[in-house]
C-alpha cells in the first residue's frame, strides 16, 4: 500500500483592470514544517481576476502532482485560496455559469482525482505568499518579461507557520526539495507549451474591480509607489483603462493553402481541409485553456466561419459575422499561384507590388481599399469592445493590415510579414488611440 503524501497548495491570481494585465502565483507547502516545496508564477497577458485565480489553481495542482509523480491516489492536496468563487465552484457548491470559467475548472479538476483534493477559503492576509507571487508576475509583465523563480522574494513575506485547518503532516519522506521544485517547474513549463498565452503586454494599470460576467471577483490593485517617486512609462497612465484587445486568428488550411494559391473573397470560398479542421480544434483548445476570449467575430467566408465555429463550441460563445473582415478580392488571380500570375499577368503583378492603389487584374481590390474597410472595422470593434478581449477570425491581408496600421508602418510592410494558417496575432487599443502590437504569427498552439 502506498504511503499517503499530503501537501498544501496556496494559490492566487489578480488582474490590474479586470480585465487587464494579469498574473497568478502558487506555492506547494509541507504542512509539517510550513516550508515551500515549489513555487510557480506567470504573467498571462490581459485577463480577469477569476481567470487568473483559476490559472493559479491549475499551476499549484500541477506542481503538487509533479513533486510526487508516483504517488497516484495516495497524494492528498489541500487547496487554500482567498477566492470564494473558485473554492465554492471547485467544491461543487456553486454552479459554474460563466463560459470562460468552465474549461478552466474542468482542466483543474482533471489534474488529480477529485477525492485527492480538498478546498478551503482563507482570508487574503493568510494567502500572502501566493499573493506576492502573483504580483511579482504582474510586475514582470509590466516590464516586458516573465517571472523568474531565482529572483522571487515572495517567500520572505510568507507567514512562518500554517494556520489551523491544514492537513496533518506528510507521512513519509518529502524528498529533496530542490529536486522536487525543479521537477515541478519542468512540468509547468511543459504544460504552458500548449496553453499559456504570450507574455507581451507593456502596461500595468491600477483599476477598480468590476464583475466578470456576473461572477463575484476580488480587487487586486497594483502596488502603490512611495511618496515622491516619479511615475515613468506608459504604466503611469491610470486614466486609459483596460484596452480593447483584438486577438487575430487566421483561419485553418484549405486545399489551396499548401499550394500558396491566391484565395480571396472573389474565388470559390473553399472549406477547411482535414488539416485545417485539426488546426481549428487545436486553436479552440488553446483559447479554452487561456480563458480570456469574451466575444468572437468572423469573416463571412466559409473557412473562417468553420474555424470560428470550432472555437465557439469550446467556449460556449456565439459568432458574429462582420463583412469587413473578408479577404481581399484578387480578381482574375483567384486560385492561381504567384508564379502563374507572373506568367499570365506579369505587368499587372509588377504594378500591384509597386503601389497599394493598384488592384489585381480583372477588377479586384487594391490594398488601399482593403485598408480603408479594415480601418473602419477596427474603429467599430474598438468602440464596441472597449475593455474586452474579442477574437477576430479572418485572413492574411486583414490581419497584416491591422498590424500595419497599429505600427504606423507603410503599405509595403504587408510584404514583410509572415502569417501561417491558424496563427495568432494580437493588437490592443487604448482609450487615447494608442495601439500595442503584442503578438504576431504565433503557432505554438499547433505544435
Amino acid at each position: 500500500m502506498s504511503v499517503a503524501r499530503q501537501v498544501v497548495v496556496e494559490a492566487d491570481g489578480g488582474s490590474r483592470g479586470n480585465p487587464g494585465p494579469a498574473g497568478y502565483g502558487a506555492v506547494v507547502i509541507d504542512p509539517a514544517t510550513g516550508e515551500p516545496l515549489a513555487e510557480a508564477a506567470e504573467y498571462i497577458g490581459v485577463a480577469t481576476n477569476n481567470v487568473a485565480e483559476y490559472r493559479g489553481l491549475i499551476a499549484g495542482l500541477t506542481a503538487a502532482k509533479a513533486l510526487f509523480p508516483d504517488a497516484g491516489e495516495a497524494l492528498r492536496v489541500h487547496v487554500r485560496m482567498d477566492s470564494k468563487l473558485v473554492v465554492e465552484q471547485m467544491s461543487g457548491r456553486w454552479k459554474i455559469k460563466h463560459p470562460d470559467m468552465k474549461p478552466l475548472a474542468a482542466r483543474a479538476a482533471a489534474i488529480l482525482p477529485p477525492s485527492s483534493v480538498t478546498y478551503e477559503w482563507i482570508p487574503r492576509a493568510q494567502n500572502k505568499h501566493a499573493d506576492r507571487l502573483a504580483n511579482e508576475a504582474m510586475d514582470a509583465g509590466r516590464d516586458g518579461r516573465q517571472w523568474e523563480a531565482s529572483a522571487s522574494t515572495a517567500a520572505l513575506d510568507a507567514p512562518p507557520a500554517r494556520t489551523p485547518g491544514t492537513p496533518s503532516p506528510v507521512q513519509g519522506p518529502v524528498g529533496d526539495q530542490a529536486a522536487g521544485a525543479a521537477r515541478a517547474r519542468a512540468a509547468l513549463a511543459a504544460a504552458r507549451g500548449a496553453a499559456a498565452p504570450a507574455a507581451d503586454a507593456l502596461f500595468s494599470l491600477a483599476e477598480e474591480p468590476v464583475e466578470s460576467g456576473g461572477e463575484p471577483t476580488d480587487a487586486h490593485p497594483a502596488p502603490q509607489q512611495s511618496a515622491g517617486t516619479p511615475q515613468t512609462g506608459w504604466g503611469a497612465a491610470p486614466d486609459l483603462g483596460a484596452p480593447a484587445t483584438l486577438v487575430l486568428l487566421r483561419h485553418g488550411e484549405t486545399a489551396l493553402t499548401p499550394e500558396k494559391r491566391f484565395s480571396g473573397s472573389g474565388g470559390t470560398d473553399p472549406e477547411l481541409s482535414a488539416v485545417g479542421r485539426g488546426q481549428a480544434e487545436r486553436a479552440a483548445g488553446h483559447f479554452a485553456a487561456l480563458g480570456t476570449v469574451q466575444e468572437i467575430v468572423s469573416s463571412p467566408l466559409r473557412r473562417c466561419r468553420e474555424t470560428a465555429a470550432a472555437v465557439a463550441a469550446r467556449l460556449g460563445l456565439d459568432v458574429r459575422i462582420d463583412e469587413s473582415l473578408r479577404e481581399t478580392d484578387f480578381g482574375a488571380w483567384e486560385g492561381l499561384t504567384f508564379g502563374e500570375v507572373r506568367e499570365r499577368y506579369g505587368d499587372d503583378l509588377t504594378a500591384w507590388l509597386a503601389s497599394p492603389d493598384t488592384a489585381p487584374t480583372g477588377g479586384g481590390e487594391s490594398f488601399a481599399q482593403v485598408a480603408e474597410r479594415v480601418a473602419a472595422a477596427r474603429d467599430r470593434l474598438v468602440a464596441r469592445y472597449a475593455g474586452r478581449t474579442v477574437l477576430l477570425v479572418t485572413h492574411v491581408t486583414p490581419i497584416k493590415t491591422f498590424v500595419r496600421l497599429a505600427l504606423g508602418a507603410p503599405p509595403e510592410a504587408l510584404f514583410r510579414m509572415e502569417l501561417s494558417a491558424a496563427s495568432i496575432s494580437t493588437v490592443a487599443y487604448y482609450a487615447d488611440g494608442n495601439a500595442s502590437v503584442r503578438l504576431l504569427n504565433d503557432t505554438s498552439h499547433l505544435r
